[in-house]
């Protein structure tokens, strides 16, 4: 009878040592399933908090409807200029003389303070018309108009800077020349500013 016990408790010690293995292996999984579960609520949670702020930082429907302006040109005389509205910056549109784009072309690019030819600073094939931000590059004061030997440059009052035919700086403080936004002409009098073609 004792050899029966003896077996029984084998087998009970064996039955014993196997058990703890198998709720090892079962705790186990039960654990990696929690910290999958808690990883991806974390994630979940992380991503719904930062979504409102990247669609925060989109441009609103006002500001992409500011991004672009249409303007007809067909009124605009040879000699002439119009002043637009841009991103809430002012636009100066001119229509130059054959006088007026001669006199960009022929200065002496070396001797200015931001040297950049005439031609990069019209559209190929459309010389006449030069389009620039009407913003002075010195302290963001809005030029005036100036009539010059050569034709129509523009002067800012604030401090007196002075630029040619071609919106390029020729005296005064300012640093560079009127800016040229992005435009293309989709058809012989109409421009589309804010855009490239």
């Amino acid at each position: 009878m004792d050899k029966k016990l003896n077996k029984k408790s084998l087998t009970d010690k064996k039955a014993k040592e196997a058990s703890p293995v198998k709720d090892l292996t079962k705790n186990k999984s039960r654990r990696d399933f929690i910290t999958l579960t808690t990883c991806a609520m974390a994630g979940i949670g992380t991503a719904s908090g930062l979504w409102p702020l990247v669609k925060s930082m989109n441009p609103s429907a006002e500001v992409l409807a500011m991004s672009t302006v249409e303007v007809n040109l067909s009124d605009i005389q040879e000699g002439q200029g119009k002043k637009v509205k841009w991103q809430g910056k002012p636009v100066f549109i001119r229509r130059r003389t054959k006088q007026e784009i001669e006199a960009a072309r022929a200065v002496d690019v070396k001797i200015l303070r931001d040297p950049q030819p005439d031609e990069q600073r019209v559209c190929k094939g459309k010389d006449e018309w030069l389009i620039m931000v009407g913003i002075c590059t010195h302290l963001g004061c809005v030029p005036i108009d100036h009539a010059t030997k050569d034709g129509n440059g523009w002067f800012c009052p604030c401090h007196g800077s002075y630029y040619d035919t071609s919106g390029r700086v020729i005296g005064g403080p300012a640093p560079k020349n009127m800016a040229i936004p992005d435009y293309f002409f989709p058809s012989e009098n109409v421009v589309i500013i804010g855009k490239k073609a």
